[in-house]
């Protein structure tokens, strides 16, 4: 065997030479990149370590965005808005009263500030279940004041609870009343595109789709949402009262006079609402942390000048104490907040899966004593709908009680989520009923026909390709479709009065896509008590047994972040990564497609109802049940 040829000692010093110059490299390299590992891990779990809370804060709440439920978007989303100083567009209802809660009973908190003309208010039994918490709050003796520069009813019902109200002086106060007031698209779409909407429905109060038939309200829908509307105004009106103890009909009539009142001001809203008792004061923001700083403690190097603890900042500090709740029996809240729709849905939106799956994976903890589902839709599918209903049915046959939250909505597929539980709670205020089924088809010869397009074929049956948008629906087929629809109506309410413990008659009476508000569904039935999501968590703890409030825990259910979510978050909330974040380009073009405005015009969301009410579920039926309620106002 041949030996290789040796190098020669110049061969041999440079090959030499190349591996300790490589060796050096690759060690250097190594080295470096421990260090920066070493380094990012080290900023990435330190973050901001909290300030201490200093006795004598003020709390200042001061919410921007929208009040939900819960957040609709990613926690690495939020993190990112929050290193380049972007606001998140949303705030939780829990931590507003949390936070108010906790308030009442800390020695460090000596006041509460609420800043509200930011926060993009919701319907009225969350803001009434977030005036009782403020109530609660300076009924303990703290002072609370409320400051605005421009409020609206929404927010001002939050701001009357406040034992000072100040308004300033170039801003205003306007109360209006309830209003819903939606767009018709018959003529357009029949008259003028050639698209025919058929609908098919039962209950002459189902109004959900009116807007594409009729060029106007129905008299039915009208006389319906007059009623319930007029129950939560007076409520609205009676509350204010009682907390700026004025009369309700003497706020009323101020509305009316309006016109009058504002002309004896020159049209100054501030003024008319000082000598309407409605706010307290005319300040200015400057004006009112000077008022801050001299009741409470000075701080020249706090914001405003006094000492003050922010909102997140107080969350904070209070979830330092969910560690001592490790271990302790759970009630699991599971949100139910959007539209309800089939298979896996993001945060802001029902999914018959997904929703679903939360609701088992509470069945199957064994930490999970009780179960609360939290209600805010206005429904959507009915097959979605009954995927959910079935997994409470499966809680409560797994020996774990549940209750149902109602919030501001919970109407026609969100009642068909509530039904069945132990016990459903509602806030007054809360629009809810709407039992009822409807079916949309939508068919385009007439408008295909402006453009010269035709449709033409063979099929084996009468019923082969009958639900083919782009030919005439046949009357054999709105047949079919009007007793799926009708079978539907049946199923919905012969499982309202399973549940309910009541005929079918007696429930059909008040169904017929009937909205009620909770107080007006409490008296015929639908809902068994008045109360918040506190009066509903009680009640599960209850029926479980779980003792008082401090021997068990609260725990919100909800899909868990992903890997890269949460380690993307805790970047972000390092001091690090802000910092790079804050200053790169990449974090801008990132974030603008997140933080774009969710709300789209009115009108492309109707549009937008239509095509998905006329797109049938992969591989079911060609035509979807609905179970859908426009409630709002």
């Amino acid at each position: 065997m041949s030996q290789p040829p040796r190098r020669g000692p110049i061969a041999r010093f440079f090959v030499g030479l190349w591996d300790a110059v490589n060796f050096t490299r690759r060690l250097v390299l190594n080295l470096l990149f421990l260090l920066l590992l070493f380094l990012f891990l080290a900023v990435l779990g330190a973050g901001d370590r909290a300030k201490p809370l200093q006795a004598r804060s003020a709390l200042v709440i001061a919410p921007e965005g929208a009040l939900v439920e819960q957040y609709s978007s990613d926690p690495a989303t939020r993190a990112l808005g929050r290193a380049v100083g972007e606001k998140a567009g949303e705030v939780q209802l829990r931590d507003l009263l949390r936070a108010l809660d906790a308030a009442r009973s800390d020695s460090r908190i000596e006041r509460v500030v609420l800043r509200l003309d930011k926060l993009q208010a919701g319907g009225m039994a969350s803001l009434r279940e977030l005036a009782a918490a403020i109530a609660r709050v300076r009924a303990s003796g703290k002072q609370v004041i409320a400051f605005g520069e421009m409020l609206d009813q929404r927010q001002y019902l939050l701001a009357a609870q406040a034992g000072e109200v100040y308004l300033d002086p170039m801003g205003g106060l306007l109360l209006e009343g309830l209003g819903r007031y939606r767009s018709y698209y018959r003529e357009g779409l029949q008259d003028k595109l050639g698209v025919d909407v058929h609908l098919f429905k039962v209950g002459e109060y189902k109004s959900a789709a009116e807007p594409f038939v009729l060029d106007a309200a129905s008299p039915e829908a009208k006389e319906a949402d007059l009623f319930w509307m007029n129950d939560v105004w007076q409520r609205y009106l009676a509350d204010v009262a009682k907390a700026r103890k004025l009369d309700p009909a003497r706020i009323a009539q101020g509305i009316d006079e309006l016109p009058q009142q504002l002309a004896a001001v020159q049209g100054d809203l501030a003024r008319q609402a000082l000598q309407a008792k409605l706010i307290d004061g005319l300040k200015t923001r400057d004006e009112v942390d000077e008022l801050l700083a001299e009741r409470g403690v000075a701080d020249p190097d706090a914001e405003g000048g006094f000492r003050q603890v922010s909102l997140d900042e107080y969350l904070a500090h209070l979830d330092r104490g969910l560690a001592e709740m490790a271990g302790k029996p759970q009630v699991a809240v599971v949100v139910a907040e959007g539209e309800i729709r089939g298979g896996e849905q993001p945060p802001g939106t029902v999914g018959g899966e997904s929703t679903a799956a939360l609701l088992r994976a509470a069945r199957d903890d064994e930490d999970v004593k009780a179960v609360v589902l939290r209600v805010d839709s206005p429904g959507g599918e009915v097959f979605a709908s009954e995927q959910i209903r079935r997994e409470v049915l499966a809680l409560k046959r797994a020996g774990k009680p549940v209750a149902v939250s109602m919030g501001d909505l919970a109407a026609s597929g969100g009642y068909w989520i509530a039904m069945d539980a132990d016990r459903i709670f509602a806030d007054p205020s809360t629009v809810t009923g709407s039992i009822g089924i409807f079916g949309l088809i939508p068919t385009l010869p007439r408008a295909l026909d402006k453009i010269g397009v035709h449709s033409d074929g063979v099929g084996t049956t009468r019923f082969a390709g009958a639900f083919d948008i782009t030919r005439p629906l046949q009357p054999e087929v709105g047949q079919v479709v009007q007793a799926v629809i009708e079978k539907g109506y049946r199923d919905f309410t012969g499982r309202v009065a399973q549940a309910r413990k009541r005929s079918v008659e007696q429930i059909d009476a008040v169904a017929r896509g009937r909205v009620w508000t909770g107080a007006q569904a409490k008296e015929r039935g639908l809902v068994d008590e008045l109360g918040g999501l506190q009066q509903a968590i009680g009640f599960a703890a209850a029926r479980a047994k779980l003792g008082k409030p401090d021997e068990y825990r609260v725990r919100y259910l909800e899909k868990p972040a992903t890997p890269f979510e949460r380690f993307f978050a805790g970047f972000a909330g390092s001091r690090l990564g802000r910092a790079w974040l804050r200053d790169s380009g990449f974090a801008r073009d990132a974030l603008l497609p997140a933080l774009l405005a969710r709300a789209s015009p009115r009108t492309a969301d109707d549009l937008r109802f239509l095509a998905d009410a006329a797109t049938p579920r992969a591989g079911g039926v060609p035509v979807k049940a609905l179970a859908y309620c426009f409630c709002g106002f």
